[in-house]
């Protein structure tokens, strides 16, 4: 459908552009792109945070020793951008973040009682896509993604956690007007025990993890598709798939049991008796990459985004030159009230503005002349030609933000 293709949409709508002198795969977003970005990793920050997870933040390069001890390196080789040498040290853009989570876990000693816990963070990441699979946001070189690794004590606590973090998946799909079944579904992606190149080598790890998350899915009677040779190296995965307009599929988010890192890493914490117990590690991305998502809600809402997404949510008209004081204090009021709003006063016909808004997509505009200056009222219009009315600009203010709660 190319209507609700995001990369058509965006020159449209002026979200975002790319440069070959900068470099294919690497996106360059507007202020009007960036604060749609900003909108997405503020709800999923907010959200995570009241949820119990650690917001950290954590460096986007790291020595290659990092990546060899993780096991990434050789195993991610391909996707990963070559090292580059500092002061005889060899250093890598990182692909993923979990080493860095697990270093930062291991700065010091853990007991039981903190178990478990979820380390987060929007991390931006560097992969090397080939350029024949780049695709507007959908397929990047560099992303941010939402991102966190919980370390737990046993498999039953992994196991919950895993079921939490999917609580939180469809919570989120919820707040995008994604419905499970015709927008998303899930697919447990499983490894391959042939395949020891591929997948790390622990036949029997391998097994019970497989059918732990088979019988989750299979006790919170979510509907699932298995596939074969999909899952990460170090464990078998849930993940949540979407077609893009063009209808291909692609996965959005994703949570994975981990039996490989807790080993390679050495995590441990301190048990009930004393003794040193090896830990359990859940991978999981609660809202995928930002640029992924937003290539999504682009196209599921072909542009039309709800208010509380809209990157921009209220343009203010003045009617004439002489209102053009009126539509700076609307305007300023507007801002001061956290609303993202635009001022559009320029030489252009009134008829021609709207018609621009509307294009613009817009969610509300406002119409001020002298009725408006007179009163102190605001008039205000839809994108979609519904006739709102007149009121305060303290009313309409409530207005939008009560469309802007996405409880």
């Amino acid at each position: 459908m190319e209507e609700r293709d995001h990369k058509k949409l965006s020159k449209q709508l002026d979200l975002f552009t790319f440069s070959d002198t900068v470099g294919k795969g690497l996106p360059l977003f507007t202020q009007k792109g960036a604060a749609m970005r900003r909108v997405l990793e503020r709800f999923i920050q907010d959200e995570e945070i009241r949820r119990g997870y650690q917001h950290v933040h954590t460096p986007d390069i790291a020595k290659l020793d990092l990546y060899e001890k993780s096991g990434h390196y050789p195993h991610y080789k391909d996707s990963m951008y070559a090292p580059t040498t500092i002061d005889d040290e060899q250093f890598m853009l990182r692909p993923m973040t979990c080493p860095h989570h697990f270093e930062l876990y291991l700065s010091r000693p853990h007991s039981y009682r903190e178990l478990p816990i979820r380390m987060a963070e929007l991390a931006r990441l560097y992969r090397y896509e080939q350029s024949g699979e780049l695709m507007g946001l959908q397929r990047v070189r560099t992303f941010t993604l939402a991102d966190a690794h919980i370390i737990c004590k046993d498999e039953e606590q992994a196991i919950d956690e895993i079921g939490d973090a999917l609580d939180l998946i469809e919570y989120v799909a919820g707040v995008f007007g994604l419905e499970m079944g015709k927008d998303y579904w899930y697919r447990l992606s499983l490894g391959d025990r042939k395949n020891t190149e591929k997948y790390y080598d622990n036949p029997e790890a391998w097994d019970k993890s497989e059918d732990l998350m088979r019988k989750l899915m299979q006790k919170r009677g979510s509907e699932f598709v298995e596939a074969e040779d999909e899952a990460a190296f170090y464990g078998p995965k849930i993940d949540v798939q979407m077609k893009n307009a063009n209808g291909k599929e692609d996965t959005a988010f994703t949570v994975q049991y981990d039996f490989c890192m807790p080993d390679r890493f050495d995590i441990t914490y301190t048990a009930e008796d004393g003794s040193q117990k090896r830990a359990f590690v859940v991978h999981r991305s609660s809202i995928g990459a930002i640029e992924r998502i937003m290539a999504f809600l682009i196209e599921h809402y072909a542009g039309n985004f709800p208010v509380w997404l809209a990157p921009e949510q209220v343009r203010v008209l003045s009617v004439s030159e002489r209102h053009n004081d009126y539509a700076k204090e609307i305007y300023q009021a507007l801002k001061n009230a956290d609303i993202r709003a635009e001022l559009d006063i320029s030489d252009e016909s009134l008829g021609k503005r709207i018609r621009n808004a509307k294009l613009d997509k817009v969610p509300y505009f406002v119409v001020l002349g002298d009725q408006e200056v007179g009163g102190k009222t605001v008039t205000v219009e839809s994108r979609d030609g519904e006739k709102v009315g007149s009121m305060s600009a303290e009313e309409f203010i409530e207005r939008i933000r009560s469309e802007s709660s996405h409880a």
